[in-house]
């Protein structure tokens, strides 16, 4: 009886570390996003000065593929501490009135500018390059995009992928080749 007991509470506290701590707006909480004024200029500036890229992630209350994010991947040592120490991380709200100065000065609600960027899916991360193009927006600004619920592997090698700059190498390496190469060489490494 005692060691059912302590299965049991095993498997409770085991549920309650992996639950992901949301804030009042519905949406996760992780230490490395930041709280910005949402202009993206400014994220940008301070992302550069930090010598980190910025990241714009979508997200929307009640997404199960955002709560598996945050509670099956992002808290992957490895993983988190990757992103804490390469990224600037700005997170929007897909249905959210706060207000977001876009690269091309557009000042749209966190809901207007998901349309006006096509976001239709979350979670959805946008990479951002070190500069943006006068007049250019984010999304046409982009160097890559991970719409999705993605498994831990496929999350650190998109996060290396773009923090290595490896979509501005001149190769037949895209990102899906990269992909299945980092994949066969952590099967390798465990052999």
């Amino acid at each position: 009886m005692r060691f059912l007991f302590t299965l049991l509470t095993a498997v409770f506290l085991g549920n309650m570390v992996a639950a992901a701590t949301v804030g009042d707006d519905g949406l996760h909480i992780q230490p490395w996003i930041r709280d910005t004024f949402k202009d993206l200029q400014e994220d940008l500036a301070e992302a550069n000065a930090e010598g980190k890229r910025l990241a714009i992630f979508f997200e929307q209350r009640g997404c199960i593929y955002c709560t598996k994010m945050h509670e099956s991947v992002y808290p992957d040592p490895e993983l988190s501490d990757y992103i804490d120490e390469n990224f600037f991380v700005i997170q929007l709200n897909l249905h959210g009135d706060l207000e977001v100065v876009d690269f091309d000065g557009d000042t749209l609600t966190e809901k207007h500018i998901a349309r006006k960027w096509g976001i239709l899916f979350t979670p959805s991360v946008i990479f951002l390059p070190e500069e943006v193009e006068e007049g250019k927006t984010a999304i046409q600004s982009a160097v890559a995009m991970m719409p999705g619920a993605f498994g831990r592997g496929t999350t650190l090698d998109m996060f290396t992928w773009v923090n290595e700059k490896r979509y501005a190498i001149d190769s037949d390496e895209d990102f899906q080749r990269y992909h299945a190469r980092r994949i066969n060489e952590r099967r390798a490494a465990k052999e």
